[in-house]
């Protein structure tokens, strides 16, 4: 059994992993940078540890730091929440190396999925639509990739198969811009993720993009919790999230349902993970597995009612799910809006000192946020301060709690996206809904 746990992350995915440990009786380890010093999740953990100056790559993605401090903290656990080392397989093989326990897939799970070449095949095998595409990287050759193009028929996407958070993605719509944007999009992969491996798809023109939560133990035993839409995006970042996916053919629904959860029997799948899709003209097509917790968690919690991130370490230790799928009842509708110390238009970061915060409250209201008065968020790390999350009966109730709360929510000092946030969810084309992902910055792209 895990006693004491080592949080490898920071901000409001820090504080949510120190809750749920708490309810289980498990002691915190807080990880922090110099510029995290005073932030709320190492104030309220039970311990900290300096591991390095601000920059990420000095301090939360230093392997060696990570591990030497749950060493001198004799913590049995780590958990890496999002981003940062999450999910990266050499980070978890050399966590259980060490003898803690890794919160998340095994590392050779990691490794299939985290390679998007190697995931879409993993996938296209155990029976889930894929996108067209070029069936694997793209070989150092202007000639193949030409051809490869050609096969596949304008506009393509070029993808790293590293790539995450919008990065190494680049559109072309023609021939002629496709070379020039192959090696643009190389150079960008091996500086974003040491990796300049890229592969071709098809780009679909309007899609959503909906992805579905599963949960899996290391004894065979999958759920899944229902879908979510992602679709409202800019820079291919999601903004806003909502559960459920609505407009969906039901036994579309059930079909893919069954077919994920079978891939997650294929994989031997354990822990929390996400499988994303476009959908487009009633069909899905699979594009990734995020094999860790999502930003957008709480919206699935809001209507099942299950602590993912609990679930995450129970199963972590080896527990069985405790759940069945008919124990999984979807109630109501929940909707998420991610708020951003950035520019509301250019969508530029926004760093400084909140001077005063009042988060929102009321019936059906959740706020994720580890930001206080005169907080400095640093220009270190992703710009997000919070999530408001707004839950009710149905999409329409949901709705008008959320534009109650962006209301209701004060962040002085600094330019924040609760404006950009508040139009969204009063646009009349949204709250009929559903739209896809390129809406957004079409619609409020200055």
């Amino acid at each position: 059994m895990i006693d004491k746990l080592v949080i490898a992350n920071r901000g409001e995915i820090a504080l949510r992993i120190l809750r749920a440990c708490r309810e289980l009786g498990i002691r915190t380890v807080a990880l922090h940078s110099e510029v995290d010093r005073e932030s709320k999740p190492v104030r309220l953990a039970d311990e900290s540890v300096c591991i390095g100056p601000g920059p990420a790559s000095e301090s939360y993605l230093n392997i060696p730091a990570v591990i030497a401090a749950a060493e001198v903290t004799d913590a049995t656990a780590i958990h890496p929440g999002y981003g940062f080392l999450a999910e990266n397989a050499d980070f978890a093989e050399r966590v259980e190396e060490s003898g803690f326990v890794f919160i998340g897939p095994r590392a050779d799970t990691l490794r299939t999925m985290g390679d998007k070449v190697s995931a879409i095949a993993t996938m296209r095998a155990a029976g889930i639509p894929c996108v067209p595409g070029s069936d694997g990287p793209l070989p150092d050759d202007a000639k193949a990739v030409m051809a490869a193009a050609s096969a596949i028929g304008y506009p393509v996407i070029i993808k790293a198969t590293s790539g995450g958070g919008g990065k190494g993605m680049r559109v072309v719509h023609t021939e002629a811009a496709l070379l020039n944007a192959w090696r643009v999009t190389r150079r960008e992969a091996q500086s974003a993720f040491g990796n300049d491996v890229v592969y071709l798809e098809r780009f679909l023109e309007r899609p959503r993009h909906v992805e579905l939560q599963v949960l899996s133990d290391a004894h065979g035993n999958t759920i899944h919790l229902g879908e979510r839409d992602c679709s409202m995006q800019r820079r291919h970042q999601k903004v806003l999230e909502e559960a459920r996916a609505i407009d969906i053919d039901v036994h579309r629904l059930e079909a893919l349902r069954a077919a994920c959860v079978d891939a997650c029997g294929v994989l031997d799948y354990r822990g929390a993970g996400t499988f994303e899709f476009l959908y487009e003209d009633g069909q899905f097509f699979f594009i990734e597995m995020n094999t860790r917790i999502q930003v957008e968690h709480p919206v699935t919690e809001m209507v099942t009612g299950i602590d993912i991130v609990q679930a995450q370490i129970r199963v972590a230790t080896g527990d069985s799910l405790g759940y069945r799928q008919r124990d999984v009842e979807i109630q109501g509708h929940a909707v998420e809006c991610r708020i951003n110390a950035e520019d509301p238009g250019s969508f530029l970061p926004c760093p400084g000192q909140i001077t005063q915060y009042h988060p929102p409250g009321g019936p059906g209201i959740r706020v994720d946020s580890h930001v206080f008065n005169n907080y400095v968020v640093p220009p270190h790390y992703d710009s997000m301060i919070a999530k408001v999350i707004a839950h009710g009966a149905n999409r329409e109730q949901a709705m008008r709690r959320m534009s109650g709360a962006l209301e209701e929510m004060v962040v002085d000092g600094i330019t924040t996206n609760i404006s950009l946030q508040q139009a969204l969810v009063s646009d009349p084309a949204f709250r009929q809904g559903p739209l896809d992902i390129h809406y957004l910055e079409r619609r409020y792209t200055r």
